[in-house]
């Protein structure tokens, strides 16, 4: 399982952060608030352009894949089980390329 927080940098510009995944990690094992949840299945065609996330977010990728691609031209591919937590509601922002995507959001403010 990959788990990485996407955040914007003080350059403008998104990174990701990987995340511990660990059992002893903040964010295993205990109950976080959430306000709002959405599974999405269908292509967003906006995603696959330079875009910020609307809101603070978990997303969790449960079918299909994604590349998320940065501004600095590197990426990851997320696949089934993992997990990041989209924190770049400002500056550049990201890109999306889904391949069968199926996805849950977990809107966290």
């Amino acid at each position: 399982m990959q788990f990485y927080r996407l955040y914007a940098g003080a350059d403008g510009q998104s990174h990701f952060e990987e995340l511990a995944g660990t059992k002893v990690a903040a964010f295993f094992n205990e109950t976080k608030p959430a306000t709002s949840h959405l599974f999405r299945d269908d292509f967003a065609p906006h995603i696959v352009n330079f875009h910020r996330a609307p809101r603070r977010r978990w997303v969790v990728t449960l079918a299909g894949s994604v590349v998320i691609g940065l501004g600095d031209g590197s990426n990851k591919t997320f696949y089934p089980g993992d997990v990041f937590l989209a924190e770049d509601t400002t500056g550049q922002g990201h890109t999306a390329t889904p391949t069968n995507w199926i996805r849950l959001y977990v809107n966290v403010d």
